[in-house]
C-alpha cells in the first residue's frame, strides 16, 4: 500500500467506513470506489451503500518479509495474512485483507462479508476501514 496523506485519506472516509459506491443511472453498473464517469459514457450516478457480501475472486498470502511497511507490525504480531480480491454481490471487485480466518483456509469462491477493523497506524493516526471475513455456513 502506498503512502496516503491524511487529507487524501479523509476524502475517502465514506468508501472506507460505509462501503459507499455509485450506481450509473443510465445502465445500472455499480462502481466502487465511486466513479465520475461510467463505461457507458454517463456521468449521472446515484450513491449506494453496498451490502459488503461477496465471494473471493482470487487471493494471495503475504508472508514474512513481503508486507508493505504499514503492515510490518501486524505481520510481526500475527504472521502471514491473506489479501483477497472480492467480487461483491453488486458487481464491483475490491481488494482487502482477510480476517478472522487462517490464511491457508481462504479459497476462491468462499463466501465473505465486510467487517470494520483497524487497518494500520500512520503519522500517529489509526486508519480504519473494511476487511473481509468468511461467512460461516449454518449446519441444519
Amino acid at each position: 500500500m502506498a503512502y496516503v496523506s491524511i487529507p487524501t485519506y479523509s476524502t475517502t472516509i465514506p468508501q472506507r467506513y460505509a462501503l459507499i459506491g455509485a450506481k450509473c443511472e443510465s445502465c445500472g453498473n455499480v462502481t466502487f470506489p465511486p466513479s465520475e464517469k461510467c463505461g457507458c459514457g454517463s456521468t449521472e450516478f446515484e450513491r449506494v451503500r453496498l451490502s459488503g457480501r461477496g465471494k473471493v475472486y482470487t487471493y494471495t498470502i503475504i508472508s514474512r518479509g513481503s508486507a508493505p511497511p504499514e503492515f510490518s507490525e501486524q505481520q510481526r504480531l500475527v504472521g502471514d495474512f491473506a489479501v483477497a480480491i472480492v467480487e461483491l454481490e453488486e458487481g464491483p471487485k475490491i481488494i482487502a485483507q482477510m480476517t478472522d480466518c487462517d490464511p491457508t483456509e481462504v479459497k476462491i469462491g468462499m463466501d465473505v462479508e465486510a467487517v470494520f477493523r483497524r487497518i494500520y497506524e500512520d503519522e500517529g493516526i489509526i486508519r480504519y476501514g473494511f476487511k473481509f471475513k468468511p461467512i460461516l455456513k449454518k449446519i441444519d
